[in-house]
């Protein structure tokens, strides 16, 4: 039976990418499948096979400073949240009322998914591309108290827009019900019961999938010393003190060096490179990661699940809370190693122990293996089409 299915999504690779193959798997079951996105994923969603809806001229102003906050401040994530629902409100419900989805699946960073799912009584599914969260994998995300703080004073702000919220008719009794998940919501998770903390917390109305993206096909080349990857993802990867520091570490190591280092960073500034270094603004991850043996990432999920798909162990370098909660359950399973500082020294020794102990590679390969058994893209596609069956 031919349904409609409606995605929603923010403004961020980490979010959108896992969602790509599920709308390409939903549209190749003959589904009728529109995605609420932003300009910069036309072309995947289209790709894919859905109907794209741009909603860049219903965000809120984003100046760089109040990008940084939203990045890492959940009070101006919320706020931003909430402008948006406002501003889409009209558009979006009067499209929704015609189309008759017959089910939306929202990020779950994407509030406005969540609140039209509400308010026009449409079955929704959240989709998580982080681990999933509960009030006990709460507590593993520990927040830095400058972190803390900045949430508690957007707490006025949030519960105003909470208002504005109520007077077009949103059901939203607080800033907790916006964004709590429960045991009672069905929910897309984007790794392995495996590889979640805590996963016995969680209902059977989570479906672990594993890491969803389509597998691009590479030409072996010739390694004749071991690869190391560098990336800290697409967001905050302007970052020239830490690429300095890793040059300074690996240029007389045996080993090959790609550096992908985003578009904003002047590849010219860091000088001459050593002979083992190549430096790029931008690669495609999934064709390097299939040949690295050593990953020195940021820790975002997407990266790391990527990494641990193909097997591959990490040196781990959070940089916020919710990276720091990933990094530590890597480390737990043994599958990489915290950089202790990012000294050239710290960074040199954790690679080479990485690369020299054999323990951590068979470690990304148990992972490995609960990712490819948990079904990806079409157990996600089953997901979705078992809610609006009920």
């Amino acid at each position: 039976m031919m349904s409609k299915i409606v995605f929603f999504s923010i403004p961020a690779y980490g979010h959108t990418n896992p969602t790509i193959a599920v709308v390409d798997e939903l549209v190749k079951r003959g589904h009728e499948v529109w995605y609420y996105s932003f300009y910069e994923f036309q072309e995947k969603i289209e790709n894919a096979g859905a109907k794209f809806i741009p909603c860049d001229d219903y965000l809120p102003e984003l100046t760089p400073k109040i990008e940084k906050k939203v990045g890492k401040n959940f009070a101006a994530l919320i706020e931003m949240g909430a402008d948006t629902t406002i501003n889409l409100d009209q558009k979006v419900c009067e499209e929704l009322k015609e189309f008759k989805p017959d089910c939306i699946v929202s990020d779950s960073i994407c509030i406005w998914g969540k609140l039209f799912a509400i308010k026009l009584d449409i079955p929704y599914i959240y989709s998580t591309t982080t681990f999933a969260m509960n009030k006990y994998t709460a507590k593993l995300m520990k927040q830095s108290l400058k972190e803390m703080f900045l949430m508690i004073l957007g707490f006025p702000r949030v519960n105003k827009k909470i208002r504005l919220l109520q007077e077009k008719g949103y059901k939203v009794k607080n800033l907790i019900s916006i964004i709590q998940n429960d045991n009672y919501t069905d929910t897309i998770v984007y790794t392995s019961k495996e590889f979640q903390p805590m996963v016995e917390t969680f209902s059977d109305r989570y479906a672990f999938v594993g890491p969803s993206f389509s597998v691009p096909e590479i030409e072996g080349i010739e390694k004749k010393y071991p690869l190391v990857y560098i990336s800290l993802g697409t967001v905050l990867n302007q970052n020239k003190d830490f690429y300095q520091k890793c040059i300074e570490a690996l240029a007389d190591v045996d080993c090959q060096v790609i550096m992908s280092v985003g578009e904003k960073t002047d590849i010219s500034s860091f000088g001459k490179l050593p002979d083992n270094f190549k430096v790029y603004h931008k690669v495609e991850q999934l064709k390097v990661l299939q040949q690295t043996d050593v990953f020195i990432t940021h820790c975002g999920m997407n990266s790391i699940n990527e990494s641990l798909y193909f097997g591959v162990p990490c040196v781990l370098f959070p940089l916020h809370s919710e990276e720091t909660m990933v990094a530590n359950r890597v480390a737990e399973l043994n599958a990489g190693k915290r950089l202790k500082s990012d000294t050239p020294r710290s960074i040199r020794e954790v690679v080479l122990q990485v690369l020299n102990d054999i323990s951590y590679k068979r470690n990304a390969e148990i992972i490995s293996k609960s990712f490819k058994k948990a079904g990806g893209a079409s157990a996600a596609a089953k997901k979705i089409e078992s809610v609006y069956n009920k």
